[in-house]
C-alpha cells in the first residue's frame, strides 16, 4: 500500500512519512565547544571534499599546527561538522562531514554532537544534513553580509527523525549505494588525472624537442629541457618579449587569467568567489590576442592568450612579441608543469610564486624557427582539443554521478523513497 504522508513544515522537504517526527535541532544536538587549551590532542583535523581528515596527510607545517591547535575544538568519532562560513560564496556544497577519529579542528566550523538518549543515529543525521547542504537549506539560516551560520541560529531550525530502525536502515543503504557511486567517481577522476598528465607531457615534449623524431639534436644548456633540434635558438625573454601597458577604457569589463590557462572576461565564466577591488589602481587594458602571464599564479598554469578586450589588475603581465604567441604560451606552461617557476621562487607565500616581468625577461627560452613554432602550436592545439573533449565527457559523467548521489540521499533521508527494513520493521 502507498505510504501515508504528511507535511513536514519545511519548504525544501515537503511531505514526509506520517510516522516520522519533526524536532527542533536544539532538542537533538548540543554544540561542541571544548577547546584544546591544554594541548591534550595533537591530531589536527580539516575539511576535505566533504570528509574530515588529518592535516598531517597534507604536509602542513608541524610548527604552524602546534601554534594553532590549542585554539581548536576537541571532537570525537560521531560528531558532525558543519562549515557555516561564507554561505553566499558557495560554489561546491560540501559543508557537512562526520568525524571518524578523535582530534581537534578549527573552532571556525560548527561542531555538533547528539544528546544522550535521543533516538537518532549520527550517520543518518550526517546524511540528512548533507541533504540540507545539497538543497542549499543552510543558506537561508545564515546571517550577516557574508551569510555565516552559527549554532545560535542553526538550533532554532528543524530536523527530521524517522523511527530509529528506519534511520539505521537508511544509513546502511546509503552507505552501500553512495560507496558504489564514489568508487565510480574515483575511477573517472583517476582517468581524468591520467589524461591531464598525458596532455602536460605531450605539450612539454613538443615545445622542447619538436615534432620530427629524426631531427639532429644538440644540448640546449637548460637542465629541464635537455637536447633540442640543432636549428633551434636559445634566447632570454628580454630580447624578444615586450611588456605592454595599455590604457583602460570606460566600458572595459574585468579580465581574469584562470589557472587552466583561459584568459577571458569574468562575465564569460563566473562572477562569484573573487576579491573585489574598491579602487582599480594600476589597472591596464588587454586586447584580444595578448599573451598574458599571471604574476602570482603563473606557476600553476595561469598563462594564456586573451580571447577578449577588457581590463585587469597589474598582477597580470601583458606581453607582445614577434615570435608565435601560442608557441610561447605552451612553452611557458611547460615550465609551470615542470615546476621551473616554483624552483625560482624566492617568496614565502604558500601556493604562490612571484613571476613578474623582470623574472620573465631574464628567463631562457627555446626558439624554433617561426614556421616551426606555428606548426608545433597547431599540433598541440589539435592534441589538446582531442584530450579536452574526452576530459569534458568524463566530467559530465562525474556531474551525473554527483547529481545521482545527491538525489538518492535526499529521496531516502526525507522519506520520498523507502528502504526495506529488517524483520520486525514496517511491513510492505
Amino acid at each position: 500500500m502507498p505510504r501515508r504522508m504528511k507535511d513536514s513544515g519545511l519548504q525544501w522537504v515537503g511531505k514526509i512519512p506520517a510516522e516520522w517526527s519533526v524536532e527542533r535541532v536544539q532538542t537533538v544536538f548540543d554544540e561542541v565547544t571544548v577547546l584544546n587549551l591544554h594541548g591534550m590532542e595533537t591530531r589536527a583535523l580539516k575539511f576535505y571534499y566533504g570528509t574530515i581528515v588529518s592535516k598531517n596527510n597534507f604536509g602542513i607545517d608541524d610548527e604552524y599546527v602546534a601554534r594553532t591547535i590549542l585554539n581548536y575544538t576537541l571532537v570525537r568519532p560521531g560528531d558532525i561538522m558543519i562549515n557555516g562560513l561564507n554561505l553566499n560564496f558557495d560554489l561546491v556544497s560540501l559543508r557537512v562531514a562526520q568525524v571518524k577519529d578523535s582530534g581537534a579542528i578549527t573552532s571556525a566550523y560548527m561542531a555538533i554532537r547528539l544528546k544522550d538518549n535521543v533516538p537518532c543515529t549520527s550517520l543518518y543525521a550526517t546524511y540528512l544534513l548533507k541533504a540540507y547542504d545539497y538543497r542549499k537549506a543552510f543558506h537561508n539560516m545564515g546571517k550577516g553580509v557574508r551569510k555565516i551560520l552559527s549554532f545560535t541560529e542553526f538550533k532554532k531550525n528543524k530536523i527530521l527523525l524517522p523511527p530509529l530502525p528506519e534511520q539505521e536502515a537508511i544509513a546502511a543503504f546509503l552507505d552501500s549505494v553512495t560507496g558504489k557511486i564514489d568508487a565510480l567517481r574515483g575511477k573517472l577522476k583517476r582517468e581524468i588525472d591520467r589524461l591531464e598528465d598525458y596532455k602536460k607531457s605531450a605539450i612539454t615534449k613538443a615545445v622542447c624537442h619538436g615534432l620530427d623524431p629524426k631531427a639532429k639534436m644538440k644540448d640546449s644548456g637548460i637542465p629541464w629541457v635537455g637536447k633540442v633540434p640543432e636549428c633551434w635558438k636559445v634566447n632570454r625573454g628580454k630580447y624578444f618579449l615586450r611588456l605592454l601597458a595599455r590604457p583602460t577604457r570606460e566600458d572595459d569589463g574585468v579580465i581574469t587569467c584562470f589557472r587552466d590557462g583561459e584568459v577571458t572576461l569574468r562575465s564569460n565564466r563566473r562572477e562569484e568567489g573573487f576579491t573585489i577591488s574598491l579602487k582599480e589602481c594600476g589597472y591596464q587594458g588587454i586586447e584580444l590576442g595578448d599573451l598574458v602571464v599571471h604574476g602570482m599564479d603563473g606557476f600553476a598554469g595561469s598563462i594564456g592568450i586573451s580571447d577578449s578586450r577588457g581590463k585587469a589588475s597589474p598582477v597580470l603581465n601583458v606581453l607582445d612579441t614577434d615570435e608565435d604567441k601560442k608557441y610561447l604560451m605552451y612553452y611557458l606552461r611547460s615550465m609551470a608543469y615542470r615546476d621551473v617557476f616554483t624552483a625560482l621562487s624566492t617568496g614565502i607565500r604558500v601556493r604562490s610564486c612571484d613571476l613578474r616581468w623582470k623574472k620573465l625577461a631574464d628567463l631562457v627560452y627555446i626558439l624554433p624557427p617561426l614556421p616551426e613554432q606555428r606548426e608545433i602550436a597547431a599540433h598541440i592545439d589539435a592534441m589538446v582539443g582531442r584530450v579536452n573533449a574526452i576530459i569534458e565527457k568524463r566530467k559530465r559523467q562525474l556531474d551525473a554521478l554527483d547529481k545521482l548521489k545527491r538525489t538518492v540521499v535526499y529521496d531516502y533521508v526525507t522519506g520520498k523513497r523507502e528502504v526495506p527494513l529488517p524483520k520486525g520493521g514496517r511491513s510492505r
